[in-house]
């Protein structure tokens, strides 16, 4: 089941998507216990990198503890900054892998910033920016793009080979436009041309929602592996499931006590890369997802974002735990 990113094993074929407010160390460690293969953090932005500033660095906090392999993703349109972050990350904060985001079809980054899926709609750009940012580092570069711009610029295909001859490991593919957001269906046919088009390992994304939707998109598309993205929240069962799927063993049941457990522990990373107070706040959408359509989640949500102490938050799932909402 594993694949190689330049010279990085991949021990499977199941990723972590980047996704912003979700994908930082604390989650990731969630995730690494499940079994993931690769993850990648939420995209940040280059243009703070060069500058120095803190809070964009504090979001690589705890990074360093993890065993898998994770690549940052930067996000920016000028590529001489993009290389300039990625050499300081490299070089400074000792990260093993880069991914440069093509695809963020928000306002603040393709519009505002013209960065993210607005670089779809210049190849030479696309290939200028990788080629500089591969030159400036000695890890492997990956990179994740969308279909196109709109549906009248499907480009997936052209910008992939464009990536590949600038030099990067692998390309991810997320087969919306950045038009449809994150609406409509996936068009999974164009991960397979991008396959069919390129020798580095495709990472194919979108729709994935069930341990089914992984080996089908598998054996549809032929990619090298397959990245979750939103069907991880309050989920990180699935992808253990996933591997277990893929391998032919049995589906993991998650009782009450292991969700408990784990939001526990997910907290207790929360407060060792964050604080306290960070924490506190940042915990309280987690656990909205992880006992989503649960009996009494509704009344542990209400609770929950009630307080920003962490100590009220610990003794409320301790009195769910022993049964005091039943």
């Amino acid at each position: 089941m594993s694949f190689k990113i330049g010279n990085i094993e991949i021990k499977n074929k199941i990723v972590m998507a980047p996704m912003a407010g979700i994908s930082d160390a604390s989650y990731m460690k969630i995730c690494e216990e499940m079994g993931v293969g690769f993850a990648i953090t939420e995209l940040i932005s280059s243009e703070a990198i060069i500058r120095n500033n803190k809070k964009t660095f504090d979001m690589l906090n705890g990074l360093d503890t993890l065993n898998i392999p994770v690549a940052v993703q930067l996000f920016g349109s000028n590529p001489d900054v993009m290389a300039k972050a990625a050499m300081i990350l490299v070089n400074s904060y000792k990260v093993k892998l880069i991914d440069i985001n093509m695809g963020c079809p928000v306002p603040k980054v393709a519009l505002r910033a013209n960065a993210g899926s607005a670089l779809l709609k210049d190849v030479n750009k696309v290939y200028d920016m990788v080629k500089k940012v591969v030159e400036s580092v000695n890890v492997p570069v990956t990179v994740k793009i969308r279909s196109g711009w709109d549906s009248n610029s499907i480009n997936a295909v052209e910008v992939a080979k464009a990536i590949e001859k600038a030099g990067a490991s692998a390309i991810t593919v997320h087969p919306r436009t950045r038009k449809e957001g994150y609406s409509g269906k996936a068009d999974w046919s164009i991960i397979k041309k991008v396959k069919e088009n390129v020798n580095i390992p495709v990472i194919g994304n979108g729709d994935i929602k069930k341990k089914e939707d992984v080996e089908r998109m598998l054996k549809e598309t032929n990619c090298d592996a397959v990245m979750i993205g939103r069907a991880l929240l309050g989920n990180p069962w699935l992808i253990k499931n996933s591997i277990n799927y893929l391998e032919g063993k049995k589906e993991v049941e998650v009782s009450i006590k292991e969700r408990i457990a784990t939001v526990k522990k997910h907290l207790n990373y929360l407060v060792e890369f964050k604080g306290e107070k960070i924490a506190a706040l940042e915990i309280r959408n987690h656990i909205a997802w992880y006992f989503k359509g649960i009996s009494f989640s509704n009344i542990i949500k209400n609770k929950v974002y009630q307080t920003s102490n962490i100590h009220d938050i610990i003794n409320i799932l301790n009195e769910f735990e022993e049964g005091n909402y039943e």
